[in-house]
């Protein structure tokens, strides 16, 4: 997170725009995000769940795909098939956020591990996948996670439990903005779609394409977006 992209969140919330991070980040973060950053709401973990803090109550409203038993009980599967995944793919590691995860695991191929080859990540992900894993790829991790959930279906739910607003319905109002692999269902969905520039690194691995391409990448693409909404405003 840079200066500038966190004080374009800011300028977005200031001028009365929703903003709502959509991350596969542990829920550990997402707490802080919740709480600390300039936004409505986040969903994390790729969508296993959604977090919101009602600043004049002072409480945390969590909802979750699975339940608290259900969660306790995947996460030990996972941590076994996290470290059967190491020991076949050289190179691999646990991602360091990984103590801070309540529902998927997370593979690290290029965070704080020298980066892997395409063919690694593929192992890794084909891995995930005969455990019983959904396995999607991000900038850099590969998740995976028991159950068919993503990041979509639950953005769907947070703005309808939350903010009142069925998607289907209006999804031209809103714009997405991401930067990976695993943000592909999000941009099939949304007619604003962006990617940030450093997307083109995933070229012909995304099953769906950004509508529009920043020019600049990671933070500063995401203020070249924050620039151009606050412009079509004055």
């Amino acid at each position: 997170m840079t200066a500038g992209a966190y004080a374009a969140m800011e300028r977005l919330q200031r001028a009365g725009l929703l903003v709502v991070p959509i991350t596969g980040r542990p829920a550990g973060w997402c707490d802080h995000i919740a709480r600390m950053w300039p936004v409505a709401a986040v969903v994390g973990e790729n969508g296993a769940f959604y977090f919101r803090y009602d600043q004049a109550a002072r409480k945390m409203l969590r909802r979750y795909v699975h339940d608290t038993t259900t969660r306790a009980a995947q996460r030990e599967q996972l941590q076994q098939i996290g470290a059967n995944i190491v020991a076949k793919v050289p190179g691999a590691a646990i991602a360091a956020d990984q103590a801070y995860r309540e529902t998927d695991l997370a593979i690290d191929y290029c965070e704080d591990v020298a980066l892997l080859a395409r063919a690694a990540v593929d192992r890794i992900v084909a891995l995930m996948q005969a455990h019983g894993l959904t396995a999607k790829v991000s900038s850099i991790h590969v998740n995976g996670w028991f159950g068919s959930y993503d990041k979509l279906g639950m953005t769907k739910r947070l703005m309808r439990e939350e903010f009142g607003a069925e998607l289907d319905r209006a999804r031209e109002h809103y714009v997405f903005v991401g930067d990976s692999p695993n943000d592909a269902p999000m941009f099939d969905y949304f007619p604003h779609a962006v990617g940030v520039a450093n997307i083109r690194e995933f070229a012909g691995r995304l099953a769906h394409e950004p509508k529009y391409v920043t020019i600049a990448a990671s933070g500063t693409g995401f203020c070249e977006v924050a620039d151009i909404l606050l412009a079509a405003r004055m």
